[in-house]
């Protein structure tokens, strides 16, 4: 166990490329190094604070969103302060720099190939912005009470790239799927009654998950948006994070409730038996016996 005083750690960023993790904290943020030890029976994994100082991170508001895009080049980093940037790793340079007073960054992502980053502030529209020219490509409006959460880049079943959203409205959670190209919304369908707390997208691109403050954790079909699986009360708390493995098989869930839990995903194309069809052949064997007693049928 790593201890950290008084410093409570709020968001971290795991590198795609295995080194480390960024921390943040309240006043600054931190680089983290894998610990390993490895024995005949031993097998350890843990971290510890590295050398390596991100002097661009430090004395500043706490960091509410931490990301690195996939091939590890860039990290993206947003505060309460307002401010988002955009940084060379592991040089730290900056490449993207904007400061936007009286609201704070809530969510980062980078788009699969790293050319594009969305950023979802406390309010406002979402601004995608290509990190090369450092300018903005588009603004997701909201439509009426909307209340952005989340966003995630991923694969869509065409081959190209789709962008999620998860928003709430009066009426309850739900999520947005939007074209790449057109920056259009192409899907919008409200999944929950409950505010959305947490939302992940597998890597294959295939499953969307989400968790509500109610502590019930839900798995979607990306194609669809149909639930696939839903657990309620999977928590005793509102769910913080969600992570598919990388395989899709299962999911990580963790709570305010200080429990990680990992759920099995069902797979329904692989299940050999569906739910449905057993419950079919219990009505028609219903109806053959009151047939066969009632002399209908001999």
């Amino acid at each position: 166990m790593l201890g950290t005083g008084s410093d409570l750690p709020y968001r971290m960023a795991i590198h795609p490329g295995g080194d480390g993790l960024v921390c943040a904290f309240p006043r600054s943020c931190r680089w983290f190094e894998w610990d390993k030890t490895e024995s005949n029976d031993i097998h350890k994994l843990g971290v510890k604070l590295s050398d390596n100082v991100l002097a661009q991170l430090e004395d500043v508001d706490q960091q509410l969103a931490l990301t690195f895009s996939d091939d590890g080049s860039l990290l993206a980093a947003g505060g309460e302060d307002g401010n988002l940037k955009v940084f060379k790793w592991p040089s730290m340079g900056i490449i993207l720099h904007e400061e936007q007073a009286n609201t704070d960054v809530k969510d980062l992502d980078f788009s699969l190939d790293g050319k594009f980053l969305i950023c979802v502030r406390s309010r406002g529209p979402c601004k995608v912005w290509d990190v090369t020219s450092a300018a903005v490509v588009a603004s997701l409006p909201r439509e009426n009470d909307e209340v952005v959460g989340f966003c995630r880049f991923s694969r869509h079943s065409d081959g190209n790239q789709v962008l999620y959203t998860t928003v709430m409205k009066g009426e309850g959670g739900s999520i947005l799927a939007w074209s790449t190209s057109s920056w259009k919304r192409i899907v919008s369908k409200q999944i929950v009654r409950d505010p959305i707390s947490a939302f992940s997208v597998s890597d294959d691109g295939k499953l969307l998950a989400i968790g509500t403050i109610q502590g019930d954790i839900l798995v979607m079909n990306s194609t669809t948006i149909q639930v696939q699986m839903m657990i309620k009360k999977a928590h005793l708390g509102l769910v913080t994070a969600l992570a598919f493995s990388s395989d899709s098989r299962a999911l990580v869930s963790a709570s305010m409730d200080s429990i990680a839990r990992v759920t099995i995903i069902q797979d329904k194309n692989k299940s050999g038996f569906n739910y449905w069809i057993v419950v079919m052949i219990v009505l028609l064997a219903m109806i053959v016996y009151l047939a066969k007693t009632r002399g209908l049928i001999p």
